[in-house]
């Protein structure tokens, strides 16, 4: 692990630090951190004061939602803030596309296009933060009040609550990649729709 500058960010998450007047502690892994399990344990970090960036589309619209790295997102409760009839994970491609970063390294700002964001209240319960950087390789520490305000975000209760189920007895939409790993800068396809 190495501390540096942004140099080690991803250029266009750089950019956006140099351009917000932020100067922030870039730590680069020689490993992927793409889950919150393998970000804490390179930092030595709780878990939960990992920040991932999950992007979903609401009626096809791309939406943030920054949640702590120790819980799941009630894509109900999403759906519900938003007012959206359906809301789903978004795929690698879109994640892409609204972003301009690939899953597993999406910061919580800098983004190629402007999003609506919502943060989990979790994220306040830490004095500091930890969100990928631009890509999988690193990331950066910031108090979670200054990273919800820079990331334009709404406070608001989307976590799972403990035994939150959908009708067919599995948990609200995970966090997960594929294989079921908890991811940190958003993720793979692991979509599964709340109940109608």
């Amino acid at each position: 692990m190495t501390a540096d500058n942004t140099s080690l960010a991803h250029p266009q998450f750089a950019a956006a630090l140099e351009e917000l007047g932020l100067d922030v502690d870039i730590r680069r892994f020689p490993d992927e951190t793409r889950t919150a399990q393998q970000a804490a344990e390179a930092i030595g970090c709780e878990v939960a004061e990992i920040v991932k960036s999950l992007i979903f589309a609401a009626d096809g619209v791309p939406v943030l939602v920054l949640m702590d790295g120790a819980s799941r997102v009630d894509v109900e409760r999403v759906r519900w803030e938003l007012c959206a009839g359906k809301v789903t994970r978004a795929d690698a491609r879109a994640v892409r596309e609204a972003t301009g970063y690939a899953i597993g390294g999406v910061p919580p700002f800098g983004h190629r296009t402007r999003t609506r964001v919502l943060a989990d209240r979790g994220i306040l319960d830490h004095d500091v933060v930890w969100a990928a950087a631009g890509n999988p390789h690193t990331v950066f520490a910031m108090d979670p009040k200054s990273l919800v305000t820079h990331a334009g975000g709404t406070l608001v209760d989307v976590r799972e609550a403990a035994g939150d189920t959908t009708a067919d007895g599995r948990g609200a939409v995970g966090d997960t990649t594929a294989d079921g790993r908890e991811a940190v800068g958003d993720t793979s396809t692991d979509v599964r729709e709340p109940s109608a």
